[in-house]
């Protein structure tokens, strides 16, 4: 079962596949051979601004709370009692947060000078996921989860204006970590004492809006008005292009604007999916990597990790991939092929493990 799923009475391969499809997007932009000579569109923007690389987590956080909708909702409707079930939620995004951890420690004992960070990828998942499940556990009521989603985003907004600056360090979101994670954030400068965390505390909470956004389109999936998630994917890329004017697109601070626009290709993304593999003949792409989502990430983190520790990453880029490949299509395309291959790697294993009906849970 996956780490975001408890059993559901339907199951929408879609789902399955766009998670897939986002995990293996992923690794694709966190495996560079080369960082100094990366693609402009498998680079995060700098600051200000969304390449499609920024797309992929917001992907992912949306598709928890499709997941979280269509998990809970039957158990729901069936009168299971609400606290047992909180429980479960809270305990799955606790062991979420656990291998998030885990996954940073294991980082900061086998690679030469990595300091351990205390936020990440998975911790912010396991804080969304637990509160997004609180919410659809006790509140229900779809008009109010949309309406306290577009309050958090407003609320967000005046948050950070109170800081008179988007820009790093200046912000709100920067000096809050910096404060509050100090070292243990993704990035500290030892001499001005400045710290930088793209998974950090105060952006979180707009990210959970991300997956409550999620969680009214599982609702919208399920009833099957599949037309209004191209509907509202339109509106609300609007009303984030309009908002950016004010408030611009940024991962990093997770900015409302930034929310709404990524929410929007992910609805599209999810409608045009689901009508290819649900109702067409289509395969589900990347259903392999969906069902084992856990496996791929965790894997590939931790066969990073041991390669980077034993000196071997470096060396297999050059001598494999750069050697033969730079002179002839350029660096760019040499660094790509070394992230498509390992991808490709786990693509093949994560095939293996579905074939043998072997699934990872945490």
């Amino acid at each position: 079962m996956n780490m975001l799923e408890v059993k559901t009475m339907q199951r929408f391969l879609s789902v399955d596949a766009l998670r897939g499809l986002t995990v293996a997007a992923m690794l694709l932009v966190n495996s560079a051979g080369d960082w100094d000579h990366v693609y402009p569109w498998l680079e995060h923007a700098s600051w200000h601004g969304a390449t499609p690389a920024d797309f992929i987590f917001p992907f992912f956080l949306f598709i928890v709370g499709v997941s979280l909708y269509l998990a809970l909702t039957p158990k729901l409707d069936a009168g299971v009692n609400r606290v047992d079930l909180a429980r479960t939620v809270v305990w799955r995004g606790v062991r979420i947060i656990a291998l998030g951890l885990l996954l940073h420690t294991i980082a900061y004992a086998l690679i030469p000078g990595r300091e351990f960070r205390l936020m990440g990828v998975l911790q912010r998942i396991g804080l969304c996921f637990i509160f997004a499940g609180l919410l659809m556990i006790y509140v229900r009521r779809l008009r109010l989860l949309a309406i306290l989603s577009a309050a958090i985003l407003l609320l967000y907004w005046g948050l950070l204006s109170l800081g008179a600056s988007y820009e790093p360090h200046i912000n709100i979101v920067d000096q809050f970590d910096t404060k509050v994670l100090g070292k243990l954030a993704y990035s500290f400068d030892v001499s001005t004492g400045l710290a930088q965390e793209p998974e950090g505390l105060l952006s979180t909470i707009p990210a959970l809006v991300s997956v409550l956004f999620g969680v009214l389109a599982g609702a919208v999936l399920r009833a099957g008005q599949t037309q209004r998630l191209w509907q509202t994917a339109l509106l609300l890329a609007l009303v984030a292009w309009i908002w950016s004017w004010y408030l611009p697109f940024n991962k990093q601070l997770w900015t409302s604007s930034f929310v709404l626009w990524t929410t929007s290709f992910a609805c599209i993304a999810l409608w045009l999916v689901h009508h290819l593999v649900d109702r067409g003949s289509w395969p589900a792409l990347g259903l392999s990597f969906g069902i084992n989502a856990i496996a791929a990430y965790a894997g590939s983190w931790i066969v990073t990790c041991v390669l980077a520790g034993m000196g071997w990453m470096t060396p297999i880029y050059q001598q494999i991939f750069a050697a033969h490949l730079v002179p002839s299509v350029g660096p760019e395309f040499a660094s790509f092929a070394f992230a498509a291959s390992f991808m490709g790697l786990f693509a093949l294993l994560m095939l293996g493990l579905r074939k043998v009906g072997w699934r990872f849970s945490i």
